[in-house]
């Protein structure tokens, strides 16, 4: 077929198609012995006999780590050309921070093009392992080779007793995913002034002067679609949630449910009537239209004659994280979703979502698509303030990554901003753990173990600015 489509280009009068270029060279995980033998040979080249960092060999107690992740670049004739090195630091290998190291390439005409891509590759892979920092030390005649690249300078360091560079890569998912699902509002909603005055971005608002707050949440089509019955369960979760967040009790709610069938219709609805019992919002009414594309979204009412905005925190207050750590990744969803709800009795679910009434903190909201870090930005930039949030202190289940508790959808969990030393909101079965704080500024940073702070959000996530009084 191809020899076909090549001639009829010429009968056609166009050019000879031109064969197709073979990559100079693949870059892969490095897997079998002779592989990694050839990119520590290289490594020996550069850095002992050539450059003098070291006296015998350059190896150390990474190499004969099992979370060592070694990659390689190969050029067209086998020959292993380059490679470089990355592994999670820490005594936390789950705790998103990893480095890079001993990058070497052989010389060559194209000797910075494989450089380039191993660097690449490193940033790629590091993020796909679930880094939210990536650091390396780089020897000075090299950090503007890295800076080209997006990393950034730190600081001064010695390594093996000569001068580098400490530069940090840009792995930034938080942002990526704070953008995707909440940086559009600003301009979609300019005008709106959702919420009135002294409301901003929150997850529900309140009717006038009484004391009845409405929240309203959509489920994604595909999810709709693909799994119905959790469709339903979770259009009444995120609005039990959003109540919860203000201080409400339940009064009730409202469905809107398009389906192309009866069929997926019957589904979703076995969702909404099994999560109305759940979460105490018996289903008021609503719409059903079949014969359309898969949709459904939820609107409740609670009660409250003490709403808790979400931006209502100041300056110098503590950041506390109520989540509920059972449960587990919901079946497909792995990685993007905890399911710990479905396995809660009403009573522990009563409790949870009762936690901020309890306790009545200057601020709070709970976690939404935008994940831990991203709904802390919508609180932060809501109060007109700057967070900081200690990724050790986070709470988080057992085995499970920072990377992705972070950036999940959680089930349930809830922040608030406090006056430091105010007791935590009384959640039930859920863990509650003081991880951060507010304070003068914009954005959000990351404080790890080792005292250094990474910026995770540079400024406000929806750009609906500060809730005025």
């Amino acid at each position: 077929m191809a020899e076909v489509l090549d001639d009829l280009l010429v009968r056609l009068g166009g050019p000879p198609p031109c064969p197709p270029l073979a990559p100079a060279f693949i870059l892969e995980r490095a897997e079998r012995e002779a592989d990694l033998r050839a990119y520590r040979a290289l490594r020996r080249r550069a850095f002992v006999s050539e450059q003098g960092l070291f006296a015998r060999d350059d190896a150390d107690e990474h190499d004969a780590d099992d979370q060592t992740v070694v990659l390689i670049g190969r050029r067209r004739d086998g020959e292993v050309a380059g490679g470089v090195r990355l592994f999670p630091c820490g005594d936390d290998e789950t705790l998103g921070w990893w480095q890079g190291s001993r990058l070497v390439c052989s010389p060559g005409p194209d000797r910075r093009a494989l450089g380039t891509a191993l660097v690449r590759a490193a940033c790629a892979t590091a993020e796909a392992y679930g880094a939210l920092r990536f650091d390396a030390t780089v020897q000075p005649p090299r950090e503007r080779f890295f800076a080209g690249l997006g990393w950034e300078r730190v600081r001064e360091v010695a390594v093996a007793g000569a001068a580098h560079v400490l530069m940090r890569g840009p792995v930034r998912p938080i942002a990526v995913l704070a953008a995707a699902t909440k940086g559009l509002l600003a301009p979609l909603l300019g005008g709106l002034a959702p919420g009135g005055r002294g409301w901003v971005g929150d997850d529900g608002v309140p009717l006038g002067a009484g004391d009845v707050i409405a929240a309203c949440d959509a489920i994604l089509p595909g999810m709709v679609a693909r799994d119905p019955e959790w469709a339903g369960w979770c259009g009444m979760l995120v609005c039990a949630n959003d109540l919860g967040a203000m201080g409400a009790a339940p009064i009730g709610a409202l469905d809107m449910l398009a389906a192309p069938d009866q069929a997926l219709a019957a589904r979703v609805l076995e969702g909404l009537k099994a999560g109305s019992a759940a979460f105490g919002l018996p289903i008021l009414g609503g719409h059903t239209q079949l014969g359309a594309p898969a949709a459904l979204g939820v609107t409740a009412f609670g009660r409250t004659a003490h709403p808790v905005p979400g931006g209502g925190g100041r300056p110098g207050d503590t950041l506390t994280l109520t989540a509920d750590l059972g449960g587990g990744w919901r079946p497909g969803y792995n990685g993007s979703q905890w399911d710990s709800t479905s396995a809660r009795t009403t009573p522990e679910r009563r409790a949870m979502l009762d936690a901020v009434a309890g306790a009545r903190p200057h601020a709070a909201k709970d976690v939404s698509m935008a994940g831990v870090v991203g709904t802390l930005g919508m609180l932060a930039e809501a109060s007109g303030c700057a967070a900081e949030i200690d990724v050790a202190a986070v709470p988080r289940p057992a085995g499970v990554g920072a990377a992705d508790w972070l950036t999940c959808f959680p089930g349930f969990a809830m922040l608030t901003a406090d006056s430091p030393g105010a007791p935590p909101p009384p959640a039930g079965p859920a863990t509650s753990a003081a991880c951060g704080r507010l304070c003068a500024g914009a954005g959000v940073t990351l404080l790890w173990p080792d005292g250094e702070r990474t910026v995770a959000l540079t400024g406000g996530v929806t750009g609906l600015g500060r809730a005025r009084p």
